[in-house]
């Protein structure tokens, strides 16, 4: 199955060809504006076939003004556009290598404390970490490792108004990796007892975990400070060909008055790139509770 990883491999490569030009935006404008109580955005990698700047174009049509897992180098044409970079990137060694491992926490100390005040300096709040892969550890010493690791970079993070988000995954695209549940996350959350870090609860691959999502969303929406989502099976549209029910999930999330966002990161299976974006503004449409 295709996952972020094998696409962003390919993301520089896709997007380094397209204009801003040859993107027409025919169609996405909304015969109706969205109403916006709930905060969208949408994951870079998905759109990988576009240069940045078509897709600020695109998302801003769509009537939406934010985009996921952007870094440093892309935040100027986000400001361009006058678009949040909701969820920012690039302090990460990889998926793999990440808090619950020791071996890796002066790496991660040193280039999160850097990436914490590059976001701070541009105005963003959101940063994602990963907890890395278990290579045999025992959860509870990975929760432990990631605590300590963690725990050097929050008072950081706190005085600089940015919120550290960790990622869930599940264990079938994403094998040994260790944050691969939502009890193991809650968890650590409550453990660190910081309100700058939160989990960011990933609708598809908790679903193809452990399922029950709206419950496990109503549970713990304390420790959840950002969504993702794609349909099961198959991480593609999250449109009735497949199982979750999107727009449910999402009415679910607002009556809990949560104030983050719930970004798009589903992979689109049309041919054309008018076709995906056609996709994007249909899955926005169903979270526009």
């Amino acid at each position: 199955m295709t996952n972020r990883r094998q696409l962003l491999k390919g993301l520089a490569l896709t997007g380094a060809g397209l204009s801003a030009g040859v993107w027409s935006g025919a169609g996405l404008a909304a015969q109706q504006p969205l109403q916006n109580r709930v905060r969208h955005s949408v994951a870079r990698w998905t759109f990988g076939d576009m240069d940045i700047e078509s897709l600020c174009q695109a998302v801003k049509k769509i009537g939406f003004s934010a985009i996921d897992l952007v870094g440093p180098q892309d935040w100027p044409v986000l400001k361009k556009y006058g678009i949040d970079s909701a969820m920012c990137n690039g302090a990460e060694l990889n998926l793999t290598d990440g808090w619950c491992a020791p071996e890796f926490h002066d790496q991660l100390i040193k280039r999160y404390r850097h990436h914490i005040d590059l976001v701070a300096e541009a105005g963003y709040r959101n940063l994602v970490c990963f907890s890395g892969n278990k290579r045999g550890m025992d959860p509870q010493a990975g929760l432990d490792n990631a605590a300590k690791g963690l725990s050097s970079i929050l008072g950081h993070a706190e005085k600089r108004g940015v919120v550290l988000h960790m990622e869930l995954f599940n264990a079938i695209d994403h094998p040994d990796y260790m944050a691969d549940n939502s009890a193991w996350g809650v968890a650590l959350c409550r453990r660190l007892q910081s309100p700058n870090f939160k989990l960011l609860y990933d609708i598809y691959h908790m679903q193809v975990n452990e399922g029950n999502i709206i419950q496990t969303i109503q549970d713990n929406i304390a420790y959840f400070g950002h969504f993702h989502t794609a349909g099961v099976p198959g991480r593609h549209e999250i449109d009735d060909s497949q199982e979750l029910n999107y727009r449910a999930i999402v009415k679910a999330i607002h009556s809990l008055n949560f104030e983050g966002y719930v970004a798009q990161e589903f992979i689109p299976t049309a041919n054309t790139q008018a076709g995906r974006l056609a996709a994007l503004k249909q899955a926005v449409k169903i979270c526009d509770v």
